[in-house]
């Protein structure tokens, strides 16, 4: 048995790299319109270390021939011929690189047939190693975990050497082959039922020495979402659109966008957002102007470095409670209670939620004995109970951007949604996924798109309300993250539109820990103190110490936290999430 180890050091630019029996060199490329300058801002492309594969060799053994194999499957994006080199006419007619693409950790263990069978005249030879994630074909980032392992059958080639004649489809990349050619992307969409916020949808895309980052980047735009929100999110970029260029002004303060196809002047507003932050947001053409064009002629015009609400969190106000009554915080510490009968302490009252800010006021909603109430935290608001029956029977209360409140019904497995404006009680929305399933927490992200669902004690989920109006429900249901056996997750709260923070006690003591739902990467934050519960707003993140002695937040280095308040500390709030 022998093991690959792929190359993990930085390419000099100058430098072409060969890999000593390895089938391959690696060489620095960048797409042709790269901008090189400075002081406008950052490249329309990234550069970036293309492989190159070479064909099998006469003189190679089962080792270097499978080394060969696996780089020139890395390589087989920028130029096939050479995979399809490794393969007999019957295996080439056979295979397809179509599907999903495994990537295994760097270290593959090559394992020949024993003894016994090296003269045969087919050789059974394994790939060996730790999976780390699969690259679905809507360029989906799904990391994994356990063993992997994967036959070939090997023949004498006619002219010395090995042909594959067995080749499973799909093609078998490493975690440096991804960390060298493709980047987390992402790309935003419109929230399918209000169309006032777009929604980030995360995914992989692989560089391309044909094009720039940037026409990478919107033509992957010009395709559906990813599976996780099919439905739940629409586009102003209609089916037919083509983007024709994509240049750098003169001078290069500008970079201009030339679109063809069925635009909508109507939608002038939402496509130069979704161009806007699909671009800027991976850092490509930001600090500068875009210039949208529809068939040459001017279309709409992106200001660089200007504010939008396209990304509206819903009010950066914080709160917490203390013995039933909320209380908003200050810059430094303690600020006083709400108005209303949210400010007053009353036992009995769990799991608050705050609403949307709307003119500087929000709602607050909170379990007790007998079901689910309501309050504005205005002078004259009082609590009103608004969804009726055994509170520990209904998940927390969580809040829609819409201004709805939500709740799940374990006792009657119903999702249920208040709308206080409807003057109607709280109705089902169907959720066809969850039947069956021990649902103890759900929580809608502030894109009102996304929404946690924890199951059992240790299971976070992630799901998308789809549809609009009367037909929406909640569907494509994924698992997110899994705890050991052991452990019991306390408390998960969104941050932003594309993180949760996930709060574990374990044997060895609490764990904080940041997760990306759309690639399921994840960040462990570090605690000094054992935590009860936690809020997040971008990058704010409140905590109540263990039994609500103290509440901290996290410095911005990530590492560190600063007490906010000593003592009669209480669970932070912020609007949604």
């Amino acid at each position: 048995m022998t093991r690959i180890r792929r190359l993990g050091a930085a390419v000099a630019l100058a430098v072409t790299v060969v890999w000593a029996g390895s089938g391959c060199t690696v060489i620095p490329v960048s797409g042709p319109y790269t901008v090189n300058d400075q002081g406008a801002g950052d490249p329309l492309s990234k550069p970036f270390h293309r492989m190159i594969a070479i064909k099998p060799q006469p003189n190679w053994g089962v080792d270097e021939t499978m080394r060969g194999l696996q780089a020139a499957m890395a390589a087989y994006a920028d130029d096939p011929s050479i995979l399809l080199s490794y393969l007999t006419p019957e295996a080439r007619a056979k295979w397809s690189a179509a599907g999903p693409v495994t990537v295994v950790e760097d270290a593959i263990d090559v394992v020949p047939p024993p003894p016994r069978e090296a003269t045969d005249p087919v050789l059974k030879v394994w790939l060996k190693g730790k999976y780390v994630a699969r690259i679905d074909e809507d360029d989906t980032y799904t990391p994994t975990g356990g063993s992997w392992g994967q036959p070939f059958d090997l023949v004498k080639a006619p002219q010395g050497g090995f042909l594959v004649k067995s080749l499973p489809p799909g093609l078998v990349l490493t975690r440096a082959d991804v960390r060298r050619a493709y980047r987390p992307t992402n790309l935003y969409y419109l929230n399918r039922s209000l169309q006032d916020r777009l929604v980030v949808d995360r995914v992989r895309l692989r560089l391309k020495t044909t094009e720039s980052f940037a026409q990478t980047v919107l033509e992957r735009l010009l395709k559906p979402p990813t599976a996780t929100l099919k439905d739940a999110v629409t586009s102003s970029l209609p089916e037919g659109t083509t983007i024709e260029s994509i240049r750098s002004g003169e001078g290069g303060e500008r970079v201009v966008v030339n679109l063809s196809g069925p635009l909508d002047l109507s939608s002038r507003d939402a496509l130069r957002a979704q161009i806007k932050y699909s671009l800027n947001m991976n850092d490509v053409a930001k600090g500068r102007t875009i210039e949208i064009q529809a068939n040459g002629e001017p279309y709409t015009t992106a200001l660089a470095n200007t504010d939008e609400t396209w990304l509206d969190d819903s009010g950066k106000t914080a709160y917490y409670v203390t013995k039933g009554a909320i209380h908003y915080l200050s810059k430094d510490g303690p600020g006083g209670v709400v108005a209303g009968a949210a400010g007053e302490q009353r036992d009995g009252y769990s799991d608050f939620a705050v609403s949307k800010e709307e003119n500087g006021n929000s709602l607050v909603a909170a379990k007790t004995s007998t079901g689910i109430s309501v309050a504005a935290m205005v002078p004259q608001g009082r609590w009103q109970e608004v969804i009726h029956g055994k509170g520990a029977d209904f998940t927390a209360p969580t809040w829609h951007r819409d201004g709805s409140l939500w709740t799940y019904d374990r006792k009657n497995s119903v999702l249920l949604r208040y709308d206080p404006s409807s003057g109607r009680g709280a109705e089902p929305v169907e959720a066809p996924n969850l039947a069956g399933l021990d649902v103890t927490r759900l929580r809608i992200a502030r894109d009102g798109v996304r929404v946690m669902v924890m199951t059992g004690r240790n299971t976070v989920q992630i799901s998308a309300l789809t549809g609009e109006g009367p037909q929406m429900k909640l569907g494509n249901l994924r698992a997110l993250t899994t705890t050991n056996e052991a452990d019991k997750i306390i408390d998960v709260k969104w941050g932003d539109e594309e993180h949760l923070l996930v709060l574990v006690q374990s044997q060895a003591g609490h764990i904080l820990t940041e997760i990306n739902v759309g690639d399921g990467e994840s960040t462990g934050v570090p605690l000094t103190e054992r935590l009860q519960s936690v809020a997040a707003l971008g990058d704010r993140v409140l905590a109540e110490t263990d039994k609500g002695a103290k509440l901290l937040e996290l410095n911005q280095d990530r590492q560190t936290w600063t007490p906010k308040i000593d003592s009669d500390g209480g669970a932070p709030l912020f609007p949604l999430g």
